[in-house]
């Protein structure tokens, strides 16, 4: 069966600030943005759990931005707690995951 997604104000957050980065790129970018994303992330309802787990979470490569959305599936609920930009170091990633 399908699964729900919740995606916490954290990752709410990511989405957000990518939002506003790409928007300044260029009018329309980050609505294209939050569309991709909301669309991956809309896919862990068939999805969830196959991604390779990193730093604890799954963690899913959106299909069009270099940005992962890490998730955890708890009780059929696949909750997504950051949604990070690849280009970050590990280390501030893990940083960033550790404090959800």
């Amino acid at each position: 069966g399908l699964m729900r997604v919740r995606i916490l104000s954290a990752a709410e957050e990511d989405l957000e600030d990518g939002f506003r980065f790409y928007e300044s790129q260029a009018t329309g970018l980050g609505s294209y943005f939050l569309d991709s994303l909301y669309s991956d992330i809309d896919s862990l309802a068939f999805f969830a759990g196959i991604h390779q787990v990193v730093f604890g979470y799954h963690r899913q490569l959106s299909k069009r931005f270099p940005f992962a959305v890490y998730y955890s599936v708890i009780d059929n609920v696949a909750l997504v707690f950051a949604v990070l930009d690849c280009r970050r170091s590990p280390s501030w990633i893990r940083k960033r995951l550790m404090a959800s």
